[in-house]
């Protein structure tokens, strides 16, 4: 049977909203609300993409600690189907304290860097072996890179870091086969100042070049010229936390499907949409059904 699946790290998020502002050094604020919840990245497409319908496998680290009984039993309330890929005695999860104003958000977090080894390279092959699209981030580039060459669909989500380079990614944006950067990022790794200079650039290794444009949107680049995938309307932002994972969920469930680039891409829109109008990466979503519905299909 087909699925869909993603490796990587798990992120736990304690989420303080209703800031009128961060709070200064040597100084302690209140929060109006808080919540513990699972956090962006590989671990919330695939939760999404379970919510859509599509049968799923997440490989992730959990170890003894507190945040990651957490994340575990969170995995299991969701019904996702997951390998825990770690042994060790360290807390392997992510977690982030994330305060949110109404203006914008701030991230403070934790992270015990793992070691990629062959033989956990082998692992995470064997068990995306068959997948018909998978979620590729950073690390593992040797298990994408077999995947690729028998047929497997891979889109690369690399989120925000300063070391966004061509000459940093080059081999990653060689084996995806679509790229998915919001605005920042494709400035960013591109060395560009504008949105055409950067999709050029983008073009030299994509067919089809995708910027995401928050509230405006997506762009998409290709031999038909360059258009604008319109936004979900009425969207009323609370909280931009895990957007771009959301708007990959619907992404990969058209690529799943086998719908053309523009549905994938308004899927994307959608799930991205739902997500920003509720707290956190998890809860606000669209059931398939709803996801058909929106875009009228």
């Amino acid at each position: 049977m087909k699925f869909a699946g993603g490796a990587g790290y798990l992120n736990v998020d304690l989420l303080f909203t209703g800031l009128q502002h961060l709070p200064e050094e040597g100084k302690e604020i209140y929060s109006r609300e808080f919540d513990t919840q699972i956090g962006g990245g590989v671990p919330a497409t695939m939760i999404n993409m379970a919510r859509l319908g599509v049968p799923v496998k997440l490989l992730t680290f959990l170890g003894r600690d507190f945040f990651s009984d957490f994340a575990r039993r969170e995995l299991e309330r969701f019904h996702i189907d997951y390998k825990n890929l770690y042994s060790g005695e360290e807390m392997p999860v992510t977690v982030s304290v994330a305060m949110v104003t109404d203006r914008d958000r701030s991230f403070l977090s934790y992270r015990n860097q793992k070691t990629v080894t062959p033989q956990l390279e082998e692992k995470i092959y064997r068990e995306l072996k068959g997948a018909r699209v998978v979620d590729m981030q950073e690390d593992f580039l040797q298990v994408y890179q077999r995947l690729k060459r028998e047929g497997t669909i891979l889109v690369l989500d690399t989120g925000w870091s300063e070391e966004l380079s061509v000459e940093n990614y080059r081999t990653y944006l060689e084996t995806a086969d679509y790229y998915t950067p919001n605005r920042k990022e494709a400035l960013q790794i591109t060395g560009t100042g504008n949105l055409q200079d950067a999709a050029e650039v983008l073009g030299r290794f994509f067919e089809q070049v995708i910027i995401k444009l928050d509230e405006d949107g997506c762009m998409i680049k290709d031999r038909g010229g360059t258009r604008i995938i319109p936004p979900l309307p009425g969207v009323h932002p609370v909280d931009a936390t895990g957007a771009g994972d959301a708007f990959l969920s619907g992404f990969l469930f058209g690529l799943y499907e086998g719908y053309p680039l523009e549905d994938c891409v308004l899927f994307g829109n959608i799930t991205g949409g739902t997500c920003v109008q509720s707290v956190g990466c998890l809860s606000g979503y669209v059931n398939r059904e709803e996801l058909l519905r929106i875009a009228g299909k």
